[in-house]
């Protein structure tokens, strides 16, 4: 980033926002909420533009009948190129669920043990990670480790480092949250150290295990480990309020995804079709089965519907950290399934 953009996303974040902010974004998301419902999904879309949003990406997986593709706003606002839904997007924290099928799998086969400890696997943690001896592996899985959040330390966001090694450190030597297994906090040092413990028992990169245990099985050509991977013509631009420059560059080690593509997983995710029955009862009992994702300049949203047997995807190129994008995101969301939801009615 230039420089002055720089010191203005720190300030940004720093601040979690201007006085101007705090009167003006809840009018925005009552606006947002109570608006006529329109009468389909891209009109939806269309009107999140309207709201402040550069552009929008909508994946639609109706049982039985063909999938839908939808898209309004900009793909890249400086070159005024149009958002494209089978644009590659960081999906950032949706990640976890293919490190958790993952882990899963590897369970499955005997190679891990979801109650041995964090000590077992890495020694060297005992005398760098409080409580490493009681941590265990299911509790890494489900949050419930205390190992402070790498996201949350001093600069992450402006300076992200560049290897697992570099954001370990982050976090090494600072006290627990809590007692292992105690409580509950979303922490990306726990899948951090997922992804570290399974290239250790494998012998593979974290995306090679992805390929071979998901990507490969369900024929998903368009998901990668990071934007260091791809065309980056390809990847659909970020932007952050407040900071003028696409910021798609920025290296966060998020995984890259089409928005069909993430579908596809959600729905074999969901109807049994990617696990074995001896993997799904592991599955269940570890993790969610639907994600969101959050990182500057992206925000996404990848369920799966029982009720109407729909995965819908959404993806959104604009994000700040005052809560409000985030916010508004999900009401563009909701209005999407009440669309939908209406429409099979």
């Amino acid at each position: 980033m230039q420089k002055k953009n720089k010191k203005r996303l720190i300030q940004i974040l720093l601040l979690g926002g201007t006085i101007t902010s705090l009167f003006f974004v809840p009018w925005i998301l009552v606006w947002a909420w109570i608006l006529p419902l329109p009468g389909n999904i891209q009109e939806q879309l269309d009107e999140g533009i309207e709201h402040g949003f550069d552009g929008i990406i909508v994946y639609i997986d109706q049982a039985e009948k063909q999938p839908e593709y939808y898209a309004a706003g900009w793909k890249n606002r400086e070159n005024k190129i149009p958002a494209d839904p089978h644009s590659l997007f960081k999906i950032a924290s949706i990640g976890k669920l293919y490190d958790a099928v993952s882990v899963t799998k590897l369970v499955s086969e005997g190679k891990l043990d979801l109650d041995k400890t964090l000590l077992d696997y890495f020694p060297e943690t005992g005398k760098r990670i409080e409580n490493a001896q009681e941590i265990s592996i299911r509790m890494l899985v489900q949050h419930r480790s205390g190992i402070p959040n790498f996201t949350e330390t001093s600069n992450f966001w402006m300076h992200p480092p560049e290897s697992n090694q570099e954001t370990l450190k982050l976090v090494l030597d600072m006290p627990a949250n809590f007692e292992p297994g105690e409580d509950y906090e979303y922490s990306n040092t726990n899948y951090l150290l997922l992804g570290m413990l399974m290239e250790k028992v494998t012998g593979s990169s974290k995306y090679e295990i992805i390929s071979e245990k998901i990507l490969n099985p369900l024929g998903l050509k368009n998901t990668y480990g990071s934007i260091s991977e791809v065309n980056m013509e390809n990847v659909m631009s970020g932007y952050y309020v407040g900071v003028d420059e696409d910021i798609k560059t920025t290296n966060y080690g998020s995984m890259v995804a089409t928005a069909e593509d993430v579908g596809l997983f959600i729905r074999a995710l969901n109807d049994g079709s990617l696990l074995t029955e001896k993997e799904l009862e592991i599955y269940s009992s570890l993790y969610y089965f639907e994600h969101t994702g959050l990182i500057p300049g992206y925000q996404s949203i990848a369920k799966y519907h029982p009720d109407i047997d729909t995965v819908v995807i959404q993806f959104v190129n604009t994000s700040n950290f005052d809560g409000y994008t985030w916010n508004l995101s999900e009401i563009v969301y909701s209005r999407i399934i009440k669309i939908l939801k209406k429409s099979n009615s």
